[in-house]
């Protein structure tokens, strides 16, 4: 299938999200133009499938990567094969340093994540923290797929941010948008997503911190199941970070021009 920038099918879009669709294009394309390198750091879930798939079919130039921590769930990892297949674009993977895990699991053992929330922080900063700073590396701007409404930890999150501790910008284009709107966008442009959405995982991380969530539960319950709602994060979004009054993108014109 050849990437498209139009709705799939006859439906189009529902009422209402073209408009959030033109702001989103006039976004990636107005952070694109302001900053000489940007990234998008994609887990290869729905959200991020969005984004790959509205900057890959419009050619805007964002990189993408993923962090591929080594225990990611097969399913996961098959994305990367159908973004090549459809976009024909390969998508920069990030590996946890050898060195640096065999000493993890040496002393604590291979799932020792599950025995503290600090020994589940190591682990998430040595496989993915770590790999995610190298990701970053001479970069002038990243983008995530992070809604407001995915969970607790998420509720004040804004559009555009500024990461402290790498000091560069950072920009979350769906912050705003609703889970329900996601998925008509991915419907509407026939976008590939993770099968494992449809077993019930909204939010999809390493397996073994996985699990499928229970009706009533926030999108992000699944993740790190055994701890505090307040702590469920992993570290790559709390670098400390603040936020930069938003700007209509769709009243800007490009003043520069971006680069991978």
């Amino acid at each position: 299938m050849s990437p498209s920038a139009t709705p799939a099918g006859d439906a189009g879009l529902p009422a209402g999200l073209a408009a959030k669709i033109g702001r989103l294009e006039a976004l990636l394309d107005s952070i694109a133009a302001r900053h000489a390198r940007v990234k998008l750091a994609s887990s290869l879930a729905a959200e991020d499938m969005l984004l790959t798939h509205a900057i890959l079919a419009r050619g805007v130039k964002i990189g993408i990567f993923s962090l591929n921590t080594g225990r990611l769930h097969a399913e996961t990892l098959g994305m990367i094969e159908r973004v090549r297949e459809r976009y024909g674009y390969e998508i920069e993977q990030f590996h946890p340093r050898e060195d640096a895990v065999d000493e993890y699991v040496a002393a604590h053992g291979l799932n020792a994540f599950y025995e503290s929330v600090e020994l589940r922080k190591r682990c998430c900063e040595i496989r993915k923290v770590e790999p995610l700073n190298r990701a970053l590396a001479g970069v002038g701007a990243w983008v995530t797929g992070q809604r407001r409404e995915q969970s607790v930890t998420r509720t004040e999150l804004h559009e555009e941010e500024h990461d402290a501790g790498r000091n560069i910008a950072k920009f979350n284009p769906l912050a705003d948008w609703t889970e329900a709107e996601v998925w008509a966008y991915l419907r509407a442009f026939d976008v590939s997503v993770n099968p494992l959405h449809a077993r019930g995982y909204p939010s999809i991380g390493c397996e073994p911190c996985t699990r499928a969530v229970r009706p009533g539960e926030d999108s992000r319950a699944g993740r790190w199941w055994w701890e505090s709602r307040d702590t469920k994060e992993c570290g790559l979004h709390l670098t400390g970070v603040s936020a930069i009054p938003v700007v209509d993108a769709s009243r800007q014109a490009p003043t520069a021009t971006g680069q991978n």
